[in-house]
């Protein structure tokens, strides 16, 4: 059977008059024709030409098959396939006939191109040589106006120096002009302007005008300063300024008579003129600053007014702490500290109720008093400066020196609200020579002070033994006055403005428990043998209450504030591995923290001691109790009365008075270890040494549960509600042997029965067994001697 392909009739031409609706209605039936064909062409996909006629085969096969009625199919099927051979003839006779007419389009462009860049080429050279002509024409007139400029560019700057010169005479003109009429308050602005001017042309390279216009405003300043200074100091005279008694003994003439106003509007209007020439005043007024050694922090200088108001109290000062005067005693530090303190204290309300609120009127920020202070506290900075390096190999006088300016400190903060930002007598402490002598004689008093604590008579015993509500801790004095100490040492350094030296310090502080530490441990190493005795007791105590303080200290801010400090130093030292790092940014760790360590070790390890030493005690108070006959012993129903085992009595009477004297030497916190310390060697002692090691009939039994409930449990009913909790393993074994009969003959089958199961779990519990595990109940219920 013969496709279209291979018939004799020849394929239709399309017309070429074909409109464009009849190609795409043409070529979508394509589409679907060639669609159809998919199939057979993924079939054929692969063959070459000599397997053509096996590929035809197969498609003929694949869609006429062995069904003769798929013969009626041929038609369609030759009329697609010629259909879609005429689509393809023709797609390919229209790209064939496209692309020479597109080819022959690009080249026509590229003609085109090619003549305009052409074009442009000889445009080009034409004005580049238009140009080059007209260059060489220009060129005279280009240097006579570049010459021409540059004289017109020196003329205006000859023009603005003269501009500069004339602005600057202009207001020195006004300046003479207001001052010859009386007119201070527009001289003063004017000088503002002036100096403003100044400040305008410190960028100028023009070194002359420069010179000329500070010499200008240097010439007014001086003249309108003295001036104003005269009429200031005037009125502060008027007003008996400056203050040298407390004010409530003050007498101050000018208080409330009909001048007063007068005077202090004119210390208003005097004080706003000077205010005003601050701006000049710092041009040539170096503020005063100490050397770079100190790290002050930088800050402006004290205000004009102001640095007028304390000059007669800088003479005072300087006077009487300088020099050879008698006042000035390198020994007596506390004089002109305690001058400067009453000094501010004198003049505080003066500045409060009249001078801020001229500040305040005229818009400024500063605080008159802290102004005030900031002056005078420069005077006491000079004088430490100077003093210190003479008794810094003193250690009495360096060390008065320090807790003086310190307390000196305290007031001013406390009481006058100085700022700690603001230069003050801590940084002076600071300087590196002047702050490792210092550490160094904290070092020293401090050593000396813990040598003559312990050496003290008094050195274990608690100041407050006769108060119960307060004695709770049993602090001998030693232990409270080392606390005190480094508490002492805490306040000192607390002030300090880096955290660099505060962590110092700190270290130092470390460095002292750990000293003090390794004391107790001498002294508690003498006094091994008398593990009861009264010292042991209290250096017992006194190593619970440092472990106890120095934890509480860790959550106090302060040191909050050193550990995030500390941190800082160790990461950029690398000092720490990761894990401590972390733990220290995290809070789970704290600065004491290797110093509670060491001290919760050595409170464990004497506690273990007077614990072993009491245990021994109760072991050999109980060697008549074990050999107890508990075999043979009358049961119950025979005895008119349940009493203690003779055998007992000095196995609970040594006890008793173990726990009463602990109880009385120790406390509370650590007394509670120790009992319950005790109570579980004594648990596992009575179980293993006494119960596990006899047998008993039901007398024993009964007797051995009268013992331990009636008479050992309620010996620690005083320390907790129910103290047969703490002794389990006794307990439990006193359930067991005194179970009736019936009752263990039936555990004693389910344990045998149900080995390791949920049920032996159960029967335990049911009969209040807990603790002990099912082996340790069978082995129990084996010594019991009243089997039927």
């Amino acid at each position: 059977m013969l496709l279209a392909g291979e018939s004799g009739e020849a394929p239709v031409t399309p017309c070429c008059s074909e409109n464009g609706d009849q190609k795409k209605n043409l070529k979508e039936k394509s589409d679907i024709n060639i669609a159809a064909l998919v199939k057979n062409e993924q079939v054929c996909e692969g063959t070459d030409n000599s397997d053509l006629p096996s590929c035809v085969s197969a498609f003929i096969e694949k869609e006429v098959g062995n069904d003769l009625k798929s013969l009626k199919k041929l038609d369609k099927l030759i009329e697609q396939m010629t259909e879609s051979k005429m689509q393809l003839e023709e797609q390919v006779l229209t790209v064939s006939s496209e692309i020479p007419k597109r080819i022959h389009s690009a080249l026509k462009k590229a003609e085109e191109s090619k003549q305009f860049l052409n074009q442009f080429l000889e445009q080009e050279t034409h004005l580049f040589s238009s140009i080059n002509s007209h260059l060489l024409t220009a060129q005279p007139w280009m240097e006579d106006l570049g010459a021409m400029i540059n004289q017109i560019e020196e003329i205006e700057r000859h023009l603005a120096y003269l501009k500069w010169i004339s602005q600057i005479e202009e207001l020195s003109d006004n300046i003479q002009q207001y001052l010859m009429t009386n007119n201070v308050p527009e001289a003063a602005s004017t000088l503002v302007s002036m100096a403003e001017l100044d400040i305008k042309l410190q960028e100028s390279s023009c070194t002359h005008l420069l010179g000329f216009m500070r010499a200008t405003v240097k010439f007014w300043h001086k003249i309108l300063k003295d001036k104003l200074t005269s009429d200031f100091e005037e009125i502060l005279a008027q007003l008996h300024w400056p203050f040298i008694t407390p004010p409530q003994s003050q007498t101050v003439g000018i208080s409330r008579p009909a001048s007063a106003p007068e005077i202090y509007s004119n210390l208003e209007t005097l004080f706003c003129q000077l205010l005003k020439l601050q701006t000049s005043d710092e041009l040539f007024t170096e503020p005063k600053q100490l050397p770079e050694k100190y790290s002050l922090p930088t800050s402006p200088s004290v205000i004009l007014p102001i640095q007028i108001m304390l000059t007669p109290l800088q003479k005072r000062f300087r006077y009487h702490f300088r020099g050879n005067r008698q006042t000035n005693v390198i020994s007596k530090p506390e004089w002109y500290l305690a001058q400067v303190l009453l000094w501010i204290g004198n003049h505080t309300q003066f500045l409060d109720e009249k001078i801020q609120p001229i500040l305040d009127k005229v818009g400024s920020l500063v605080n008159a008093r802290l102004e005030f202070s900031r002056g005078l506290m420069m005077l006491i900075l000079e004088k430490l400066a100077a003093d210190i390096p003479c008794l810094l190999y003193d250690d009495s006088l360096f060390c008065h020196l320090v807790d003086e300016v310190l307390l000196f400190e305290r007031e001013l903060h406390s009481v006058h609200g100085y700022p700690s930002t603001f230069a003050n007598c801590m940084h002076i402490l600071s300087e590196e020579t002047c702050f490792q002598r210092w550490l160094t004689v904290e070092r020293k008093f401090a050593l000396q002070k813990m040598d003559s604590m312990l050496s003290s008579e008094a050195a274990w015993i608690s100041q407050y033994k006769d108060i119960t509500d307060v004695d709770e801790m049993k602090v001998p004095d030693c232990a409270e006055t080392f606390m005190t100490l480094l508490l002492v040492i805490t306040g000192k350094y607390k002030n300090l403005p880096t955290a660099s030296r505060k962590l110092q310090f700190l270290e130092l502080q470390k460095d002292l428990v750990d000293d003090f530490r390794i004391r107790l441990t001498q002294v508690m190493k003498e006094e091994t043998r008398a593990s009861l005795g009264f010292r042991y007791c209290a250096i017992l105590n006194a190593v619970n209450y440092i472990s106890t303080v120095l934890a509480d200290w860790a959550d106090n801010v302060f040191f909050l504030q050193l550990q995030q400090a500390a941190l800082e130093v160790f990461a950029e030292n690398n000092t720490l591995s990761k894990l401590q790092l972390g733990q220290l940014a995290s809070m789970e760790s704290s600065v004491f923290d290797d110093m509670i360590n060491l001290l919760e070790r050595l409170k464990h390890d004497m506690l273990t001691r007077q614990v072993d030493h009491v245990f021994r005690e109760v072991k050999d108070a109980a060697k008549l109790y074990k050999k107890e006959r508990w075999l043979s012993l009358p049961s119950q129903s025979e005895q008119a009365v349940m009493s203690l085992s003779s055998s007992a009595c000095p196995l609970l009477l040594t006890l008793r008075d173990r726990l009463l004297q602990l109880e009385q030497q120790l406390c509370f916190s650590l007394f509670k270890v120790f009992w319950q310390m005790l109570v579980e060697k004594l648990d596992i002692y009575i179980y293993q040494e006494i119960i596990l090691a006899n047998h008993f009939n039901e007398g024993g039994a009964a007797q051995l549960h009268f013992d331990m409930t009636r008479n050992l449990f309620p010996l620690f009913s005083h320390y907790c509600k129910r103290p047969e909790n703490y002794f389990k393993h006794v307990k439990e074994a006193c359930i067991l042997l005194n179970l009736n009969v019936g009752s263990a003959l039936l555990l004693r089958d389910v344990l045998q029965s149900a080995s390791g199961q949920p049920p032996a779990t159960a029967a335990l519990n049911e009969v209040g067994i807990y603790k002990l595990a099912q082996q340790d109940v069978e082995i129990l219920l084996n010594l019991r001697t009243n089997w039927p």
